[in-house]
């Protein structure tokens, strides 16, 4: 399936909800060694606390591709520009933020509210991984309040920054950031000619969808 030498290494740094999982699942479907995602979401607290991005990039030597978290967070990024130099990186992004916004509201309904966006109580007591993960996401990662932790606004605003500044990053350099929508027709295209393949395929598939 392969056209063409591999890249040093590819990076998916959208947000989570933005098609990060169909993206690990066209990876493999053409052959590409994915990153074991648990073990890296195990790293949260080396970013968070210790802004000690070593064992992020010595993660990395374990695979070709590497998607959401610790990869989706600001500035880890630059970090692996540097560490990898050619690398690829695809930002992947919904229609618009308020999209963005609904998808991973009712994710977190659907995953740990019952169907009903999670309180401050159930967020802080939600097992993923270990209890109280996704609260220190979202509280040191989103900026979100206890007292309103799904605030639209600071979601929202978070999200749009995220991608600004990957954009901003990137500017100068066209060749090293896809930014891809997953649900246009021609997105599946776009990836293909921004990694230089040829793929059985034509579309993406659609894993995760809320």
């Amino acid at each position: 399936m392969w056209d063409g030498a591999k890249v040093t290494k590819i990076f998916c740094i959208g947000r989570n909800k933005t098609g990060t999982t169909s993206l690990q699942k066209a990876f493999r479907d053409l052959g590409y060694t994915v990153g074991n995602q648990q073990k890296a979401e195990l790293l949260m607290d080396d970013y968070i606390y210790r802004k000690n991005f070593d064992s992020i990039i010595n993660y990395c030597k374990t695979a070709d591709v590497f998607q959401d978290i610790p990869f989706s967070l600001p500035e880890t990024y630059k970090h692996l520009d540097k560490a990898y130099p050619d690398s690829k990186f695809i930002l992947s992004i919904r229609d618009n933020s308020e999209q963005w916004y609904s998808s991973i509201t009712r994710f977190h309904a659907k995953l740990f509210g019952k169907g009903k966006i999670p309180t401050i109580e159930v967020l802080k007591n939600a097992r993923y991984l270990y209890k109280g993960y996704i609260w220190k996401i979202f509280k040191e990662v989103y900026g979100a309040s206890e007292n309103d932790p799904y605030n639209k606004e600071v979601l929202i605003k978070n999200y749009e920054k995220h991608n600004r500044e990957i954009i901003n990053y990137f500017k100068y350099r066209p060749n090293d950031l896809l930014v891809i929508n997953l649900s246009q027709p021609n997105s599946y295209k776009k990836f293909c000619e921004f990694l230089n393949i040829k793929s059985p395929y034509n579309k993406f598939p659609w894993e995760n969808k809320t």
